[in-house]
């Protein structure tokens, strides 16, 4: 990647409006629209929401990033963009606008793979060099992924259903808990215990290093209608040792399958976790435990650049670029891009196409 490069990177495929501007490894800003309030209504993000929002926000939060870069956009010199996977609207809100300005200025226009932006954020953030496996671990996706290159990624393994950041959001909803999932059960798990209701750990009993998250989450779900049955309602402690036990055997099956995913690897340099759910503080304890046990150096990158970010869009439209150059103003935008189409996908892919 040329290291005087400076790069616009744009943002919206779920429900983070984004914009960055980096140079080489070094990000100059990165402005990040929040839209929970938007959709704290509605116990999960609303499509049709999320893409007006991003059409409104898209210019507003370019104008910041490079004001606070210090840069206009004759200084730039590529617009890198989330071309998918994610909600349609807001991808295609995105695209528009990256083409738009790629017409206007004359810039070249790069069309990243969301999942490519968080698999090469441990490049970004710590400079980890390849090869490295990593487990990418967000609200719509989860799989284990081998990094060859900026373009050269083996899945190993992925969810058949819900990712497990999906399976927070719908968790903290059966429990009356606010939006993201994720960080409300994490503060709720505290207080609680993990050891007082007997959650299973989805497909431990079967090899490979696929997940599943659906029946833990159905698991929950009849536990506290048990719970509401036999006493009339959930007190505070219920709340907290459900949310526990929850976050636990997420941590469990995780940590096995990484164990299962590193042993089939060789020649790696690391092992790095990313994605919104990186953010969770007990499961990124297990996987340095784990990774230490094994030798192998750990990355989480910092917490800004877990969730949604334009910078990680930057950089992995950077790294493409060096290898495959630009793309032109046919761009499309696509709702579903899976990284590794080599490796057959997963039996949650369903009649619309293969998971990502």
């Amino acid at each position: 990647m040329d290291k005087d490069i400076t790069i616009l990177g744009l943002e919206s495929s779920c429900d983070d409006t984004a914009a960055a501007i980096l140079q080489g490894r070094h990000i100059l800003s990165s402005v990040v629209a929040d839209q929970t309030a938007l959709h704290a209504a509605y116990g999960g993000v609303v499509p049709e929401i999320a893409a007006r929002a991003h059409a409104e926000m898209l210019d507003l939060c370019i104008e910041r990033a490079l004001l606070k870069a210090g840069k206009t956009l004759n200084d730039i010199d590529t617009i890198a963009v989330t071309a998918g996977p994610g909600l349609i609207g807001g991808v295609l809100s995105g695209v528009m606008m990256a083409k738009g300005l790629s017409a206007a200025t004359g810039k070249p226009l790069i069309g990243v793979n969301h999942l490519a932006g968080h698999a090469l954020t441990p490049r970004l953030s710590d400079g980890l060099d390849y090869p490295y496996l990593i487990l990418l671990v967000s609200g719509g996706h989860c799989q284990f992924l081998r990094v060859d290159g900026p373009t050269a990624f083996l899945r190993l393994g992925s969810t058949i259903d819900d990712a497990p950041g999906e399976a927070f959001d719908k968790t903290a909803r059966l429990l009356g808990l606010a939006q993201p999932g994720g960080p409300s059960v994490e503060t709720r798990a505290r207080q609680g215990d993990e050891t007082r209701f007997a959650f299973p750990r989805p497909l431990l009993d079967r090899p490979g290093c696929d997940l599943s998250f659906s029946g833990l989450k159905t698991a929950l779900l009849r536990q506290r209608d048990h719970l509401i049955a036999d006493q009339g309602g959930l007190h505070v402690r219920d709340v907290d040792d459900l949310c526990a036990g929850f976050q636990a055997a997420i941590r469990d099956v995780l940590v096995e399958k990484s164990r299962r995913a590193l042993a089939q690897s060789t020649g790696l340099t690391g092992f790095a976790v990313a994605g919104g759910v990186a953010a969770n503080t007990p499961l990124r304890a297990a996987l340095e435990t784990l990774s230490a046990s094994l030798g192998l150096p750990f990355v989480a990158p910092p917490l800004a650049l877990c969730t949604d970010n334009a910078a990680m869009i930057a950089f992995a439209g950077a790294e493409r670029y060096a290898v495959d150059g630009a793309d032109d103003l046919t761009l499309g935008a696509r709702p579903r891009w899976p990284l590794d189409t080599r490796t057959p996908s997963g039996l949650g892919s369903g009649r619309k196409g293969a998971k990502a």
